[in-house]
């Protein structure tokens, strides 16, 4: 977090990630320009410049298919957790590897061109009304339009002018760009391409992709079932629900509790106390509940943002707030007041007496 926009917040972790994503990159194309001439037809031998944007374009779709399984994997295993609070840097990265195969296949195909390059790109193959021979360029530049776009806007200035709603809906068109480029690919490059090497990556990447997000999604639904199941039973306090039970809510940690209409709330337990936030975090609508205490804090698990558990308020001097939520207890079953309070509303928490006092 921090007060003042500054044009990269670099730390000690962002500069290890950024080096290691870009190490990653190079040491691959270099790979990739001594491995794949031993791959190809030597009655037509690729030249060098070719082989270079190959390789930049092969390594932009692998980076793009890492960036979409970030996520996923964020949510089945906490140790991705760090891959994901740093995304945005691997999508920038991924969007400029993207730019210079562009630039470089524009500049190997059509710099004799009599039109200008960049409208010759358009208007040397207008076959749209045909599968064989699609003018497969077509998905890569709106691919690459994308990419730019989000990394343009990938600054928490664009994410706090346009409003996280807005913004995340902006961002979400990456799994367009992918599927662009999947198109892009497969009209394309595999057309030519007599090895099934480069098919087997595209669909290795699909299913990966695909199957990952099936997978994670589930797994969220089976938790919202658990949750659901732990609040079985009723209450004839209007209009409170069961939240769940107390045991189930681990100290440090929080559950989420699915109501009515789709929100989402986190309910977390500190100590002996129990307090209830909206799950979605002011910053980029990160899941709250599926962060930890910190310091005091709510952690938002994304990018570290933080709020009070008590207000939903940042601590000074940040201004995010969260909506709170009123929680009472009836046994050990935690009871949640689904009608949410203001945005940054104090309430105060609930004590948890030992089991034994309850019982008793």
């Amino acid at each position: 977090m921090s007060v003042r926009y500054a044009p990269v917040g670099w730390n000690r972790n962002k500069i290890i990630y950024d080096v290691a994503v870009l190490a990653a990159a190079v040491a691959f194309i270099l790979l990739y320009i001594k491995i794949a001439p031993g791959f190809q037809d030597v009655t037509k031998p690729t030249s060098g410049a070719i082989l270079r944007a190959q390789a930049f374009g092969t390594c932009a779709f692998l980076m793009l298919t890492f960036v979409l399984c970030i996520g996923p994997l964020a949510r089945l295993d906490t140790r991705f957790l760090p891959l994901l609070y740093n995304r945005r840097h691997f999508g920038v990265i991924t969007c400029a590897v993207a730019f210079t195969h562009a630039a470089s296949i524009v500049s190997i195909y059509y710099s004799f061109s009599p039109l200008n390059k960049y409208v010759a790109v358009l208007a040397s193959n207008t076959s749209y009304d045909r599968f064989l021979g699609f003018p497969f360029e077509t998905f890569g530049i709106f691919a690459l339009f994308l990419l730019l776009v989000l990394a343009a806007t990938s600054h928490d200035f664009w994410l706090r002018f346009l409003t996280p709603s807005v913004w995340k809906a902006i961002h979400i068109s990456i799994y367009v760009a992918y599927a662009a480029i999947v198109c892009h690919i497969a009209l394309g490059s595999l057309q030519a391409k007599q090895s099934p090497l480069l098919a087997v990556i595209v669909g290795l990447s699909v299913v990966l992709v695909t199957g990952l997000h099936l997978v994670a999604g589930r797994i969220e639904r089976q938790k919202d079932r658990n949750t659901a199941e732990s609040a079985a039973g009723s209450t004839d306090e209007e209009p409170w629900v069961v939240a769940g039970n107390v045991d189930s809510v681990p100290d440090g940690r929080g559950i989420v509790v699915p109501l009515d209409g789709g929100e989402r709330v986190a309910v977390f337990r500190y100590g002996d106390k129990l307090s209830a936030l909206a799950n979605v975090c002011a910053h980029q609508n990160g899941p709250l509940g599926e962060g930890q205490i910190m310091h005091g804090c709510v952690t938002c698990p994304w990018h570290g943002f933080q709020y009070r558990p008590e207000d939903g308020c940042a601590p000074p001097p940040f201004t995010e707030k969260v909506a709170t939520y009123r929680l009472k207890l009836e046994g050990r079953r935690i009871l949640l007041d689904p009608r949410a309070n203001e945005p940054g509303t104090y309430v105060e928490p609930v004590r948890i007496a030992p089991p034994s006092v309850t019982e008793a």
